[in-house]
């Protein structure tokens, strides 16, 4: 009776696993620390496959994919943790855990903004470090600032290429990530070695997640607010029309839930010409359907990544036109705003570059990245105030005063981290 009431309990865990996975990790570091060949060997799934991304081997949109954690009963510590149904160490059944949605986001400099872009979304986040390498990379120290600056609470250090290091190159490579570490948010951090070309260290790995990245609490009572990280169209060239669907948003749910036929309102929407000007309106569209975690449900809530099928025509969202917008229901969305008045924090010393600038403050008519949200936009500086600015914003954005907005200033030829601010209602 125990055996069946235990087996019944099992079954129970694994459906619930399967359906929407329970929070979105980020994978975060300097270009070519191993991000998408770590997510390949959790997941299975190549996240770069756009064409520029496989030519030049970098991820340059946000990758997604989503893996379950398992656990093999029999076997203690590190070895119990896996990915796969059957443990590889006894070949026995593995009972699921969690499932999790990991975020790709680029290392890259100049792909600072998707980046950013991206963190909005993350619950926790593996920060990768080359062991081969000298730490910080000046991306590590980059991402590690936006984490912290975002308001990411849980982060994992992923000590990757052990293999391609000497004993004393990993443990001088380890001694100099402790010392980055020292004096920010995530001094305490674990720091897990791996080499992820050669699956070495996943058990400790995912024993890491699963006892330092909890599962947030979720609202589902609230008003549902989406963000959108990706947006494009599935239809392949030649499709009948008969056949043709609508546009796919991708993103996270922040609170509430969206279910299949709602009408939903997708803000600042799309730009229109109306007396010769250019002016911003709002989509109207219904939800034809709901995907999370490779499986098509009736409703999502807070949690991992979703896609959502629209009746939108598909060359609205194609190429990623609708990222940065925000969905909701009809009338219960965020305001959006054109110009942005924030209460502006800035660092002291300027991030990403390896020189050690000293971030000088902001001035008039300068050009600013923001990011809010999962939108980048640029702000034109129009007023000086102490600690606040006013901005003038090139893409609108909808967002809620108080937010958070992450400031990056055009150093040389790349926008380079400098601060945040917070909206200010005027």
């Amino acid at each position: 009776m125990a055996r069946k009431k235990k087996d019944e309990q099992q079954q129970e865990l694994q459906e619930e696993v399967k359906a929407q996975p329970a929070l979105n990790i980020g994978m975060v570091g300097h270009v070519d620390h191993g991000k998408t060949t770590l997510l390949e060997r959790l997941s299975g799934k190549w996240t770069d496959t756009h064409s520029e991304e496989l030519k030049r081997g970098i991820t340059i949109r946000l990758g997604y994919a989503d893996v379950i954690f398992r656990k093999c009963e029999k076997c203690e510590g590190a070895r119990a943790y896996t990915t796969k149904e059957k443990c590889p160490v006894d070949g026995s059944e593995t009972i699921p855990l969690r499932k999790v949605s990991f975020v790709d986001a680029p290392g890259h400099e100049s792909l600072m903004a998707t980046m950013l872009s991206g963190a909005t979304i993350m619950d926790g986040a593996l920060l990768l470090v080359a062991a081969n390498e000298e730490c910080p990379q000046p991306q590590t120290r980059e991402h590690l600032m936006a984490l912290q600056i975002i308001g990411v609470k849980h982060v994992i250090i992923i000590q990757n290429k052990v293999d391609l290091a000497s004993g004393e190159q990993a443990l001088e490579n380890y001694r100099q990530i402790k010392e980055f570490l020292k004096g920010t948010d995530f001094e305490n951090a674990p720091v897990v070695p791996i080499s992820a070309q050669h699956r070495v260290g996943l058990g400790y790995l995912i024993k890491a997640i699963e006892e330092s990245i909890p599962t947030p609490a979720r609202d589902s009572g609230k008003e549902p607010i989406m963000l959108v990280a990706r947006s494009f169209d599935i239809n392949k060239p030649g499709i009948t029309h008969g056949k043709m669907v609508g546009g796919v948003l991708g993103g996270s749910l922040k609170q509430g839930t969206l279910k299949v036929n709602d009408m939903v309102e997708i803000r600042p929407g799309r730009t229109l010409v109306e007396k010769n000007q250019q002016v911003w309106k709002p989509l109207a569209t219904r939800i034809v359907s709901l995907n999370s975690g490779g499986i098509n449900l009736e409703e999502v809530g807070p949690g991992g990544s979703v896609g959502v099928l629209t009746s939108l025509d598909p060359s609205i969202v194609k190429s990623d036109q609708l990222t940065g917008s925000v969905v909701g229901l009809p009338g219960k969305l965020p305001k959006v705003w054109n110009e942005l008045i924030l209460d502006v924090h800035l660092l002291q010393r300027v991030v990403g570059t390896k020189e050690g600038l000293s971030v000088e403050p902001i001035k008039m008519s300068e050009s600013l990245m923001l990011n809010v949200n999962s939108a980048a936009t640029v702000g034109i500086v129009i007023e000086l105030k102490k600690n606040k600015i006013k901005c003038r914003l090139k893409l609108p954005v909808c967002a809620d005063a108080g937010q958070r907005v992450t400031i990056s200033r055009r150093i040389g030829n790349r926008f380079r981290l400098i601060g945040y601010g917070e909206i200010v209602e005027k």
